[in-house]
């Protein structure tokens, strides 16, 4: 069987797919910083669509023809509006904090409020307190303190300051790009996480019941029970694939 290409979309920074290496081990797989985080030249303004271009233009420089796209949380709208726009092919799609948006208020808000108006006050009271500690309470301990060092160093305040206005400001709902993919999909849960409701999972299930649905422990960009899903998620839709060659070639 091939092996399977990844590209993981981040919320901000690469540094956050710690469960990178063991994704290694058997695919290739990319990442990248947005725009204005580590080596990466400032944006003109910091928002969605510099994230989707950004995105796209590490596919581009890939030279990849198809490949599995992974994100996790708020990278969801990034990940899943690149994979429409790009003209490759994209095999499947691993989602983690699965949901259908990043709507914080009306019925069934997929996210939770209260938690990231918190955030929010920490992020510009206390900067580094965020990082460090706040991070990890989001995560519960899944984001290590040596992690939350380098995202320090890595991320300016004023991008986690704009990253923050547009999750708390972008509620559009990727269910009608998601149909419009119609790929294969991976539904990863954090369980007991604070910053995502259960009405939002149920629902991205609901909406989805085809997807293939896992519960983790951990944040699922660290978690390496998500990492083991996406590996037999990759080598069954791959799988599938090439059973069906020969059949649609005679």
């Amino acid at each position: 069987m091939e092996r399977p290409q990844i590209l993981l979309v981040p919320n901000l920074t690469e540094l956050e797919w710690l469960m990178r290496p063991q994704l290694e081990d058997w695919a290739d797989v990319a990442s990248f910083d947005l725009p204005g985080v580590g080596n990466e030249p400032p944006p003109k303004r910091f928002d969605r669509e510099e994230a989707v271009q950004r995105t796209l233009l590490e596919l581009e420089r890939r030279g990849w023809e198809s490949c599995f796209i992974a994100a996790d949380a708020h990278g969801i709208p990034t990940a899943v509006r690149a994979a429409v726009a790009w003209d490759g092919e994209v095999l499947g799609m691993a989602l983690g904090h699965a949901r259908l948006s990043d709507r914080s208020q009306g019925e069934r808000a997929p996210v939770n409020r209260a938690v990231w108006e918190a955030m929010g006050q920490l992020i510009k009271n206390d900067y580094a307190g965020f990082v460090r500690a706040g991070l990890t309470q989001l995560t519960q301990g899944s984001i290590a303190d040596e992690l939350g060092k380098q995202l320090l160093e890595r991320v300016p305040m004023h991008i986690a300051q704009a990253a923050y206005e547009n999750i708390m400001s972008d509620t559009e709902s990727i269910e009608p790009l998601l149909r419009d993919l119609d790929v294969p999909l991976l539904f990863a849960k954090h369980e007991g996480c604070i910053a995502s409701t259960e009405e939002g999972w149920e629902d991205a299930v609901a909406a989805f019941p085809s997807a293939v649905k896992i519960s983790v422990s951990q944040d699922p960009a660290v978690s390496a029970e998500f990492a083991e899903a996406l590996r037999s998620f990759c080598n069954d839709v791959l799988g599938r694939a090439s059973t069906a060659a020969p059949k649609e070639a005679r």
